[in-house]
């Protein structure tokens, strides 16, 4: 592996998360000697192992798969889950290996449609999702009512929505037409561009997400098609 580390790991946790095998099938493989580490042959599924170690499995070399970043265009009707019992998930409309690795940074409703980014790295999913970062979110917004001017004023200053105990961060209204938006934020409360509109009066009745940071949802994506993020764009979230 390229990337030292003097962090130790241990060994069955590694095996886990660099094969398709439980924990638990990968500590009988290690008690059963078929894993060897740097050439030594380890039995000890507790035994901390360097991030730069050489892994074999019945002689196969082991490497620790690399992040993912992905975004995909979703559609209504999807929610941004793991798993649920009553809907389908962003997850069912991926062809990928080990797709529960996968989480949302940035989660739309079940009826919001456009960008949304999945990804295994921690890190880089604090840093989309963390209001002190400021990762701004664009969204395009249909209202049932007529969007008063006096919005652009109101969410520039922050707005206090209802039982949230602090004013929502200055956001950017771009009025488009009487009932069309656009509307940059760089939190992610719970329902928040539907419960500031509603804080004006207003009745949101189409939402989709355009770009997150400089990231811009792939007008070659037809709803539910998803892709790799580029280079690029993966390194803009962290600048």
């Amino acid at each position: 592996m390229s990337n030292i580390s003097n962090k130790l790991l241990r060994l069955d946790r590694y095996l886990a998360s660099v094969t398709d095998y439980s924990r638990s099938d990968a500590k009988k493989l290690i008690k059963a000697g078929e894993i060897t580490v740097d050439g030594l042959v380890v039995r000890d599924p507790a035994q901390g192992v360097a991030a730069n170690a050489e892994l074999t499995l019945n002689g196969h070399s082991l490497r620790a798969a690399s992040s993912r970043y992905i975004m995909l265009n979703k559609p209504q009707g999807y929610i941004c889950a793991a798993r649920d019992r009553r809907h389908q998930t962003v997850l069912d409309l991926m062809d990928e290996d080990n797709p529960e690795r996968l989480h949302v940074a940035g989660r739309l409703d079940i009826d919001t449609t456009g960008l949304v980014l999945l990804t295994d790295d921690g890190n880089w999913s604090h840093a989309v999702t963390s209001p002190q970062r400021k990762c701004w979110k664009r969204y395009y917004v249909e209202t049932a009512e007529v969007i008063n001017e006096q919005a652009q004023l109101h969410f520039s200053r922050g707005v206090f929505l209802k039982d949230d105990k602090a004013r929502t961060l200055p956001a950017e209204l771009e009025i488009l037409g009487e009932r069309v938006a656009r509307l940059k934020i760089c939190e992610g409360r719970y329902h928040q561009v539907k419960r500031m509109f509603g804080a004006e009066g207003n009745l949101v009745t189409r939402l989709h997400r355009e770009a997150i940071g400089d990231i811009v949802l792939d007008a070659d994506l037809a709803e539910g098609e998803y892709r790799y993020l580029t280079a690029a764009e993966v390194a803009s979230v962290q600048k």
